[in-house]
């Protein structure tokens, strides 16, 4: 019980210590830290819009391309059934 209670102790101890010394450096190491994290963030923020802009740009190229494909499928299937039904009709049997 002895060894337990002195590593609390020490642990307790330790943290108040750390607590203490953070209060007193917070004024001093967090402006720093802000300082320099301030043109971090705005350097990701600035890289993001990038991407994002990217992006749109990109998902436009895709939906123009696949609405071009989407188009030229529709007006082949159109030409194939009007060619079946050409075939298919009477008049279609006699000009063959």
């Amino acid at each position: 019980m002895g060894l337990l209670d002195n590593g609390l102790k020490g642990n307790v101890l330790t943290a108040l210590a750390i607590g203490i010394g953070g209060a007193i450096l917070a004024p001093v190491v967090l402006p720093a830290i802000a300082g320099a994290a301030k043109p971090l963030l705005k350097a990701a923020i600035k890289g993001g819009l990038v991407l994002y802009e990217k992006g749109k740009e990109t998902f436009a190229e895709l939906s123009e391309v696949t609405e071009d494909i989407i188009a030229e499928a529709k007006s082949e299937m159109a030409e194939v059934h009007n060619e079946a039904v050409h075939a298919a009709s009477p008049e279609g049997e006699a000009g063959a």
